[in-house]
């Protein structure tokens, strides 16, 4: 069977757009952001002109107002926008919402898709996903703490959530809850639940601080919320088989955007490397910061090759869970990597905040934990080697 490694012409196309797009409109634009309001406000204006590029929702069908992508394209796409801070959120494509859309495509009713996705696609809404819980291993789902018990034809829910990425701002929370803690197996005994975020029993406790500051990822205590029967999105006991679902892309969608975020830290190294000058020459000319720059252009192919193969197997309905693992043990391990390659060959400078790679850095360590830790993903490999 032949083996065709080249792009089709209209993906290449997509990529120079948003290319374009990012280098051209979104950089310029973020490069002036301090705070918050700041990067809402620039979101904002920048969706417009997203929306006039036609580059918008990019991995939602046509008829959803989307641009019908397959996984390879948004994989091309996803990279052009991690090379910036907001290109995610100015297509509309960004965490956890991306995964929410898909979620309420292949799982919701058309009452819940009406209500929840279509608001979600239009840009006018935003949405969290609840499931990782303080005092069980977020990496074993069957161990979910929350339950849901049935009273009439409502649902009472009781539950602690952390790590809720943008709970703040968001309407609502695709919650998932014990509902038949004694099923067999156990990956049947959790429910999904949508839980409008303005429900009398859905607090959010605090905005936890990492080490990279704050970044809406939030505590959560669910006391009492009450939700209809209704509020089950896909089937009662379907909760792990919709989870499993929602992160298989979403690791995929983690592995492209930080593709984009090393392939910008590559060019940052290389032109430091080109314009800093000691001992009568440039760093690039020192064998030491060329093999650095060698390795991170080395471990981005790689990179790159596999991501594009795991979104081609997720495309064609093909068996893909040891390779979104490799892909994501890898990707998430070489974005650190030559972070703090460019830092070194950057010096004192990336050392400080003068320079965004201090606070690169400093996110891009949750990359080895978010979405499964890298031990779990080892461990998948391990049982298809075996």
């Amino acid at each position: 069977m032949a083996l065709d490694f080249t792009l089709p012409p209209d993906i290449l196309e997509l990529r120079d757009r948003v290319r374009r797009f990012i280098t051209e409109e979104v950089r310029p634009a973020e490069e002036g952001c301090e705070t918050r309001d700041d990067f809402r406000r620039v979101i904002i204006d920048l969706r417009a002109k997203a929306r006039a590029e036609g580059l918008w929702c990019p991995h939602m069908p046509t008829d959803w107002g989307g641009m019908g992508l397959g996984q390879v394209a948004m994989a091309t796409v996803s990279a052009e926008c991690g090379r910036s801070q907001i290109g995610s959120f100015v297509l509309n494509c960004q965490a956890p919402d991306e995964g929410n859309m898909h979620t309420l495509l292949m799982f919701g009713d058309d009452e819940q898709k009406e209500r929840y996705l279509r608001p979600l696609v239009e840009g006018t809404t935003r949405s969290c996903f609840a499931m990782t819980e303080p005092e069980v291993a977020g990496s074993d789902p069957t161990g979910i703490q929350t339950c849901a018990v049935e009273d009439g034809d409502d649902w009472v829910i009781n539950g602690h959530k952390w790590f809720i990425s943008g709970a703040r701002g968001a309407r609502f929370a695709i919650l998932i809850a014990r509902t038949d803690p004694e099923a067999d197996p156990p990956q049947a005994r959790n429910t999904a639940f949508i839980v409008d975020t303005d429900n009398p029993g859905w607090k959010v406790v605090r905005d936890i601080e990492t080490m990279s500051g704050h970044h809406n990822h939030c505590e959560i205590l669910i006391e009492d919320c009450r939700v209809p029967g209704s509020a089950i999105l896909g089937e009662r006991g379907g909760g792990h088989k919709l989870g499993q679902a929602r992160l298989a892309g979403g690791r995929l969608a983690h592995c492209m955007r930080w593709i984009g975020q090393a392939e910008q830290v590559l060019d940052m190294m290389v032109e430091r490397s080109q314009t800093r000058e000691l001992h009568g020459g440039v760093l690039a000319d020192k064998q030491a910061v060329q093999w650095m720059i060698s390795h991170s252009a080395l471990e981005i192919y790689q990179g790159k090759l596999m991501t594009l193969h795991s979104a081609y197997l997720l495309q064609n309905d093909l068996p893909f869970r040891q390779e979104i693992s490799m892909t994501k043990y890898h990707v998430a391990n070489a974005l650190w990597r030559i972070l703090d390659r460019a830092i070194q060959v950057h010096g004192a400078l990336g050392y400080s905040s003068d320079s965004p790679l201090e606070r690169m850095m400093r996110q891009a360590r949750s990359a080895r934990l978010v979405d499964g830790a890298d031990e779990v993903h080892l461990s998948q490999m391990h049982r298809f080697v075996v």
